[in-house]
């Protein structure tokens, strides 16, 4: 159903329940019992949701989906009334950064904005997307502007795309809230997906979570500039960092280098930044370094190839491997870059459909070099003898730039 029912009850709504974060948590907690709607104006994935179909890959979803719906605990509806009748409602939106990298701190204040007229005293609202501080608190000052009398909690996501269904269950989950009452309804609500939770105060969480995206950011930034040295004087990367992890617990969270990119690691060191008044060199030094990976690994092939007169394959568009999630990919960039260097640029990925890429077999066919952009496990054992600028070591041939 895509309009919301007069059944009453309902112990959660979730806010921009049918997105790649909204819609797993749905899931998991119709599949603990309680019952669940999903709102959100996406009347297409609404749909989707409704008839049993996932509108994104997520591994372990689907069979969840299908249970919960057939029980009747979920729903998804695209009616603004849907927020009234649960007792703890959800916000799940996306919070980006504008053009100028600059937080956009009224995303979440729209979306309780565009469903306030329906909410009523007593609720729990929890925040779950990612928040610059502040706007957990901003969010209070808009609900008590509202004459409403409501729990406001924080409680920040933490999972990886794909891994959802395990993480939800697996993951400590923090939970912060102003006052006891509002803290332990929040920590009510979370222990029916796992038993370990973290309390915090909500700009303690705010920032916790920025930490958590930011610093992986920074470990990606650390083995592009790593990869990037190594490459400048000829030396295997992969044989360094072997040396450096193996059996070496202090150096075990080095990773591989490559397009480190999707909707939140750039965007929260950058609203971390912001946060500190713009003084934060290290957040910009990783920016510099992650962003301008495509434009190294370019320049480099320039100078081992004559672009110009060469076919570029890329391998993969999605900003992971496994993944079909697009969003803020590099090998966009590099995409752009390539178009003016190389004779020909073509793209192809097993999970992102778009009707511009190929399919593998007539890439490998048609490109006389080849750049794995998304480390797919498809790409693994390619059958080709073009030379693969492989930085990911996914295939442990590829050949240095």
């Amino acid at each position: 159903m895509t309009e919301v029912d007069e059944v009453l009850g309902v112990d959660v709504c979730v806010v921009g329940g049918c997105g790649r974060v909204g819609l797993p948590l749905g899931i998991a907690l119709a599949a603990r019992g309680l019952s669940v709607v999903l709102y959100d104006i996406d009347e297409t994935a609404v749909a989707r949701v409704n008839s049993g179909d996932m509108p994104f890959a997520e591994e372990g979803a689907a069979g969840p989906l299908a249970e919960a719906l057939a029980a009747g605990r979920l729903r998804a509806s695209t009616s603004p009334a849907s927020v009234g009748l649960a007792d703890a409602l959800v916000v799940v939106v996306g919070t980006p950064v504008d053009e100028h990298l600059n937080p956009d701190l009224g995303a979440v204040p729209r979306a309780i904005e565009r469903c306030v007229e329906h909410l009523h005293d007593g609720q729990l609202i929890v925040l779950r997307s990612t928040v610059y501080p502040g706007v957990t608190a901003l969010t209070e000052k808009l609900l008590k502007s509202r004459g409403l009398q409501v729990d406001v909690a924080f409680c920040p996501e933490r999972i990886a795309e794909g891994r959802a269904m395990t993480e939800l269950f697996t993951l400590p989950q923090i939970v912060a809230a102003r006052t006891p009452e509002a803290l332990d309804r929040a920590e009510r609500l979370f222990r029916n997906l796992t038993d370990s939770i973290v309390r915090l105060e909500p700009e303690e969480a705010e920032l916790a979570k920025l930490f958590t995206n930011t610093w992986r950011y920074l470990k990606f930034a650390a083995a592009n500039q790593f990869w990037m040295m190594a490459n400048d004087f000829g030396l295997d990367f992969a044989r360094i960092r072997h040396a450096v992890s193996f059996d070496y617990p202090r150096a075990a969270d080095l990773p591989m280098p490559g397009f480190a990119a999707g909707p939140c690691l750039l965007k929260d060191t950058m609203q971390l930044a912001a946060f500190n008044r713009n003084n934060f060199v290290l957040g910009h030094s990783a920016m510099l370094i992650n962003e301008g990976l495509p434009l190294y690994l370019v320049s480099r092939l320039e100078d081992r190839f004559d672009l110009g007169e060469l076919s570029v394959g890329i391998l993969g568009m999605a900003f992971k491997g496994g993944s079909d999630d697009s969003r803020d990919s590099l090998a966009y960039k590099l995409r752009k870059i390539l178009t003016l260097k190389a004779r020909e640029t073509l793209c192809t990925d097993p999970y992102v459909q778009d009707d511009r890429f190929l399919p593998l077999d007539d890439v490998l066919k048609r490109a006389d070099l080849l750049v794995i952009a998304s480390p797919h496990p498809d790409y693994a054992d390619l059958d080709t003898d073009k030379p693969v600028i492989d930085m990911w070591g996914l295939t442990g041939t590829g050949v240095r730039v």
